[in-house]
This record gives structure tokens, sequence and C-alpha cells, in this order.
């Protein structure tokens, strides 16, 4: 078991570096930031130069791997971070120094056991792509097949295990200091999420069989692909997968010079997402420009399936029906779904709740995401979850964050797409496919029958003393994590030492799962 001190020293340091990129000034500023952690921030900052403008994903990409990942996952929540951090976080690339070639080779050699001449005939030595997690690089097999080669960096699992073990510490303090926001919030259920994501990440063989699976989803679906897996050269620190020639999403200048219509590609993206999301309830989670292809033929090619969203089904038609009701102005049906998830506690008004809807959704509708976006629609949601003491919803997180991806490219593609009129026709055929006649009926029951109008406050009342799981799956087990006060109780240390550690430990703990999850802000 790692011991407080050493928590406390990782984040130290990791506070030291934040303080040097400025991240810490929104901290101090909080009013909800609790006083032991301003302390903290004033301490880290304490001597160190402070640029103007902070740079948030500077300093997550500054402290390394886990920390950029973890950036990344919080870009798309300014509930969490707050605008400012958010957008600057958008711009924090997953890339690092690539491992010298020798390191790669020992390394593919080593886990299949076998020379690498009975695997491959060529390795380009100079990788295409180095992250955080895994290096990619150009071979042809034995067989004479081109293929990606993508390979796990030496130490990176031991790394992240390490890392991770100190973000739960961090988060079970600060749950236990930050009062009811930190517990809407739920740090220590968000990290056990983000362990869950980073280690499927982790292992290349569930990599591969995510590939696989959505690429039987969308088989039938004309214009987009997924690279075939090589298993025989396939593990769990490395993964081979077809090499696929084609010009990358984000480069509009080479795709309308080899003739493909730009408007229409980007309507083909946001419609294979809705269809992987709504339909197949299994989606590509990663979707940034650089994993994302055209080839010659017009198709769209997904790479880099590391990060993949699941929603059952009962959420999917959630989701499908918020979306359709935000796209016609449905704001009260809107709200009564967050209520019927439990998204939104029974003893809030749904009406006022579809009031609040009302002003986010009203500026947005019939205009192009040249001057308004689904990423402006989201942040205005997020903004509402603290009046009606939304908890956070970690099963719909990475939905959201693919949603502002996809947005984004297709911005570029089309700078006048509209977001809502591509997206409806679709939602609507599901929701009638999904629903069918069923919907109509009870439709005409809820019009008839007045007394039914009991009914949701009934159920709501019962389902407040027996929760449902509201669409979302069996949340991670979060794991114990000694306190520092309970430490002190069952070992008796003298009273002066130990309350400067669990000053020190709390302080440190809470400012940096504050830093960055949004300064309880």
């Amino acid at each position: 078991m790692t011991r407080p001190a050493t928590h406390i020293w990782r984040l130290l340091k990791w506070g030291r570096t934040l303080a040097k990129h400025g991240a810490l000034r929104g901290i101090e500023g909080d009013p909800n930031t609790p006083p032991q952690v301003k302390r903290l921030a004033r301490i880290a900052r304490f001597g160190t130069f402070q640029p103007k403008v902070p740079d948030y994903a500077g300093a997550f990409r500054a402290i390394g791997p886990a920390a950029i990942k973890l950036g990344q996952s919080l870009a798309t929540r300014p509930d969490l971070v707050g605008e400012e951090a958010a957008n600057n976080l958008l711009t924090l690339q997953d890339n690092l120094p690539p491992v010298p070639f020798a390191q790669i080779e020992a390394s593919v050699q080593a886990t299949f056991g076998q020379p690498l001449s009975e695997l491959f005939s060529h390795i380009e030595p100079e990788p295409v792509g180095a992250a955080s997690i895994a290096q990619v690089h150009r071979a042809v097999t034995s067989d004479g097949r081109d293929v990606a080669l993508k390979v796990l960096r030496p130490g990176i699992r031991e790394q992240f295990e390490k890392d991770i073990q100190t973000y739960e510490w961090a988060a079970a303090h600060l749950e236990a200091l930050g009062g009811e926001e930190a517990r809407r919030l739920r740090p220590q259920l968000t990290i056990a999420n983000f362990k869950r994501w980073t280690n499927r990440e982790l292992d290349l063989r569930r990599e591969a069989a995510s590939a696989s699976e959505l690429a039987e989803n969308m088989a039938g679906v004309e214009g987009y692909a997924i690279p075939e897996i090589d298993w025989d050269r396939t593990n769990g620190r490395v993964m081979t997968i077809e090499w696929i020639d084609g010009v990358k999403i984000s480069e509009n200048a080479k795709l309308a010079a080899k003739g493909h219509n730009l408007p229409e590609l980007a309507n083909r993206l946001v419609l294979t997402f809705l269809k992987q999301a709504i339909s197949g309830g299994y989606f590509h989670a990663d979707m940034h420009q650089g994993n994302l292809f055209v080839k010659d033929d017009g198709t769209i090619v997904a790479i880099d399936f590391g990060i993949m969203g699941r929603i059952d089904r009962r959420a999917r038609q959630w989701l499908a029906e918020i979306l359709y009701g935000l796209t016609t102005g449905n704001y009260r049906r809107v709200a009564e779904i967050h209520f019927e998830a439990q998204y939104v506690p029974s003893h809030h008004d749904v009406g006022e709740f579809a009031t609040a809807l009302r002003a986010v959704g009203e500026p947005m509708r019939g205009k192009p995401v040249s001057e308004l976006s689904v990423g402006q629609m989201l942040d205005g949601l997020f903004a509402i979850t603290r009046d009606f003491d939304m908890q956070t919803q970690p099963h719909l997180l990475l939905l959201q964050k693919t949603m502002v991806m996809v947005e984004g490219i297709a911005t570029q593609l089309n700078p006048e797409i509209n977001m809502w009129d591509t997206s409806a026709p679709y939602v609507r055929e599901w929701i009638r496919d999904e629903l069918g006649p069923e919907a109509a009926i009870a439709d005409r029951i809820k019009e008839d029958a007045g007394t039914l109008f009991r009914i949701p406050d009934l159920v709501r009342r019962i389902e407040d003393r027996f929760p449902a799981k509201g669409g979302a799956p069996e949340p991670p087990p979060v794991p114990e994590v000694e306190l520092m006060w309970e430490r002190k109780a069952k070992k008796g240390e003298r009273s002066g030492v130990v309350g400067y550690l669990v000053a020190g430990a709390v302080g440190a703990g809470a400012s940096w799962f504050a830093i960055t999850q949004g300064w309880l802000g």
C-alpha cells in the first residue's frame, strides 16, 4: 500500500507544476473553494513566475501521461473546470517524444517470444505517431501485408497505476472534506470511471476487440469502415491492424483536390456517430481529427479504438427523446425525461426545469454551427446542473466529449452545417421505430385519462425510496481509502505531527482534485 507521504509528495509536485503554468489562479478566487485548498494553492505558487494567461493544457502535459488523459477527459466538462479551462484543455494533444526504436523492437520481440523476422519482414524505425500510452510504426508482415503496429510504451502500465492510486487517494479526501458540493460532483466515482477507461486503453487486446465489435455493428453502413485486426500479431502490449491509405479528415484542401464533397462528408460523419451511439449503443469515443481518414473512394475510416462508449437501451431512448425534444422545442418532455431518468431529484419542479432548458435551447434553434453550437448547448446545460442538484453522470461523459469532437470536425468540413437539422430526421425515425405504436397509444391514454397524470408523482415517490438505475450502468466499485484522520485515530500518533500531516494531506488532496475537477464550482 502506498504511504500517505508518497501521495502528498506527488500532489505537491503536480501542484507546483500547475502553479508555474498559472493554473491555480482560479482556485484562490473561487468562493466555493475550501480554505485548506486555498492555503495549499498559495503555498504551491509561492515564488513562481505566473503567466498572464493560464496554460492548463501545458500544465497537464508537463505533469505526464496520466494527467494528459485526465485533462482530455475534463476538456468537455465546463461545469467542473470552468469554461476558460475547458477551452484551453481542448488544445491538449496526446503526443509525446517517441521511445527509441531499439526499446520498441525489444518489447515486441519479448512479448511474442519469437524472432521478429518470423512476424514482420520490415518495421519502419520512425513512428507515425507517438502518444502518451503507445506509439505506432508502419510495418509489413512476413506474408507481405501493410499494417500499422501499435506498441505500448515500456513501463506505462506501472506509471499509470501509481498515478491513479494518488488520484483515488486525493478524491477520497476531497469527498470527505468538500461537503454536499463534492458529493454532487462525485469525485471518487469520476476517478473510478477514469481508471476503468484507462485500464482498457492499456490492454491492446481490448482495443482490438473494440475495433472488431464496432466493425460488426457498422458492417451495413455505406461509406464508413473499420480496419481489419491481425489477431495472430496482437496481444496485450502489441496490436497489429490493417494499414489505411487516406487523407486526414482535417485536411480540407487535400480532400477537395481529390474531389470529395465536404458538406456530404460532414453529414455522413454526424449520422454515423448517431447510428453508433443511438442505434447501437456502442461508439468510437475518441473521434478527433487524427483518428479519421478519407479513402479515395470517399469512405470514412476510423482508427484508434482505445476509448469506446457504451449506453444501454433505456438510456438511448432517453437520449434520443432529449435530442429530439431540444430540436423541436418540446422542453417539457425533455424535462420529464430528466426526472424519469433521475438525473434531477424529484423535489424540484418539472416546469421550472423545463423553463431553464428553454433558456438554453431557444437561442440555438435553427442556427448554423458557425453561429451557435452543440458545444455551447452543453455548456448551457452544465450551467444549470448545480441549481437543480444534478449529479455527474459518468456513463454520459464520453458521449458528451464525442459530441463536441464530431461537431468540431463537421464544422470544419462545412461551417454552415446545422447539427439539429442533420440529426433530427435520424433521431425522429429511430424513436418511431423503437417506440412504434406503443408511444402513440400511451400518448392517447395520457390525453384521455386525466387521472393518469398523478401516476408519475406516485412512481417518483416510490423510486425515491427504492431508486432505479436511471438507465446508467452499475457504477464501478470505489476503493476503500483510509483517510488521514482515521489513520491518526488508529495509530495514535502525537497530535502535533498528525495535525500537520492531516492538514497537508487533505489540503493537497483537495487541491489536486479541485484543480482538475473544477475548483468545486
